[in-house]
């Protein structure tokens, strides 16, 4: 969609959701902020305002299906929402030592279970309008499970999947979805991995090539483009065996 008036970022309080609401910030744009942290986002909202843009904030657990519901409807009451951005995630790495159930369940609460409190409502409302956008954040890790992330990524080929199941039901409507799939960008996420990052990206270069793919529409949009290129090939060309041994090797994340 080109030129979204009024924008609903979750997970906005850091990192690509702070620097997408940043980025949309000017006068007469409405921006509805989530995020966890008060301190952070009332920053973000106030470098919001500063650039021309009307803000309303709120503390929010994505995983909480009937908060998220009644935040949403009461964002678009206030501004209908032309631009839904589901971004709120997090990326805890694990060990063999570490509860796996434990460690699962809180990544799929958010990760998966966060995503679809933020687009099911959104989804309906935008339906009655017969208009809308709805921004899905995925990963390059969404493509295949990883050992050293197994949580993680299986969070992010859940909802990579899911986007694209809904970009084709529901595109007769006038809604249009899209699935992002960024590989490694600058964010206080990254900044805690002690392994070396391939085409490590620019988070306001990372920002301009997801803003270009929602404005084209286009269903599926990767950055940066070498390591998206590099690793589908991988996924899609490499035997299965030998993608298993490349990745056992990986650096576990922090």
């Amino acid at each position: 969609m080109k030129n979204p008036k009024s924008i609903l970022i979750t997970g906005a309080s850091s990192g690509l959701g702070a620097a997408m609401a940043k980025d949309y910030a000017c006068a007469g744009i409405t921006l509805f902020l989530s995020g966890r942290d008060t301190a952070r986002l009332t920053t973000i909202k106030d470098e919001c305002i500063s650039r021309g843009a009307t803000v309303h904030m709120a503390l929010v657990d994505s995983a909480d299906e009937r908060a998220m519901r009644d935040w949403i409807t009461e964002c678009h009451d206030i501004a209908p929402l032309d631009l839904v951005i589901a971004n709120a995630g997090i990326g805890k790495g694990f060990t063999t030592d570490m509860d796996l159930a434990d460690h699962t369940k809180q990544i799929f609460d958010i990760n998966i279970g966060g995503v679809l409190n933020t687009i099911h409502p959104a989804i309906n409302l935008m339906k009655v309008r017969a208009k809308g956008q709805i921004a899905i954040i995925s990963s390059l890790a969404g493509y295949h499970g990883l050992p050293t992330s197994p949580a993680y990524s299986t969070s992010k080929a859940c909802v990579k999947a899911y986007g694209e199941a809904l970009r084709g039901l529901y595109a007769e409507y006038g809604i249009e979805i899209n699935v992002v799939c960024p590989g490694y960008v600058k964010s206080p996420m990254t900044a805690t991995n002690n392994f070396p990052m391939p085409f490590l990206m620019e988070t306001d270069k990372a920002i301009k090539a997801l803003r270009r793919g929602l404005e084209k529409n286009q269903g599926r949009i990767t950055f940066p483009w070498q390591l998206s290129l590099i690793y589908g090939a991988m996924v899609r060309f490499l035997p299965e065996w030998l993608f298993d041994r490349i990745f056992r090797i990986m650096p576990k994340k922090n």
